[in-house]
């Protein structure tokens, strides 16, 4: 806290209950910010035009601040090494997830972007047009799973709920195995078709454990058994846990920080590398964005 003296002259005065602050005191507060590590892969520029940026983002880094993450970030990342800002990102694409990130540059191109996301065609009569088709906009990822995918075409049409308690998402199915018409859970449907035989992301990786192949990776969701998020080295999603002893070495204490003793070591753990799930492309009226194939989904 600095307290004006005289009219040019400020001293640096500690907050004490005997000493509290005063009218036109100037306070400052020290933060120490403890950022996870993410892989060091680099984020690539795919497409840059006016009011458009289009990147491949690599696994394992979000893509904007939340939580602990504030620098190691998609847009963080754009800003400091490149200057892009400001970047509105116009879909979700989970931290553990690779591939197409959309950001507009602009506020009102980022709205324009979102109301077709969100968008929904109206149902024809018949009933011959499914979810997936009545969406202005298309989203297609590639994944990695277990076993052998059925050759024919497979579509998922079961709600999913978010479960607290169990850290992950899961589908609504009545006792008889049919999918649940409740409303409780978020109406979802995914198309799913075979590609090769060797080689909202909650929703493809629940509707792929649905089907009996889960991506091979997943932690998370490779098991039917309940999963603590934080339980030792459980998933994708959580840090593995560690002894105290190895907690506190490799990094260096600040004196002045009490968080600094009870942070995890410096190593980063193999499952928080990134999931085989990638977006591929996003298509809409007019529009269409795309990214390459990752390395594990090699067809060559």
């Amino acid at each position: 806290m600095k307290r004006r003296r005289e009219e040019e002259e400020m001293e640096i005065v500690w907050q004490t209950p005997a000493n509290p602050p005063e009218r036109h005191d100037y306070i400052f507060r020290n933060a120490f910010r403890h950022e996870p590590p993410v892989m060091a892969w680099d984020v690539s520029i795919l497409q840059k035009e006016p009011d458009v940026l289009t990147v491949c983002k690599p696994a394992s880094v979000p893509v904007h601040a939340s939580g602990q993450y504030r620098k190691n970030t998609v847009v963080g990342i754009l800003e400091a090494e490149h200057g892009l800002a400001p970047l509105f990102p116009i879909h979700r694409l989970d931290r553990l997830v690779s591939g197409l990130l959309i950001l507009a540059r602009s506020a009102s191109k980022a709205d324009f972007f979102r109301q077709q996301v969100k968008c929904m065609l109206p149902y024809p009569s018949n009933g011959k047009k499914s979810r997936i088709e009545a969406r202005v906009v298309h989203k297609q990822y590639v994944a990695k799973v277990v076993g052998v995918f059925p050759e024919d075409e497979q579509v998922v049409n079961v709600n999913v709920n978010f479960n607290v308690r169990e850290g992950r998402s899961t589908v609504e199915v009545e006792s008889a195995g049919n999918a649940c018409t409740s409303l409780k859970g978020k109406a979802a449907s995914t198309k799913f078709t075979r590609i090769s035989t060797n080689g909202t992301h909650s929703i493809i990786r629940v509707h792929l454990q649905y089907t009996g192949h889960p991506i091979a990776n997943d932690m998370l969701y490779l098991s039917d058994e309940i999963v603590d998020p934080f339980s030792k080295g459980m998933g994708a999603d959580s840090t593995a846990g560690v002894s105290e002893e190895d907690s506190k070495e490799g990094f260096s204490i600040d004196p002045m920080c009490t968080n600094c003793p009870n942070l995890a070591h410096k190593g980063y753990d193999t499952d928080q590398e990134g999931l085989w799930l990638h977006c591929l492309r996003y298509t809409g009226p007019g529009w269409t964005y795309e990214c390459p194939y990752p390395e594990w989904a090699s067809l060559d």
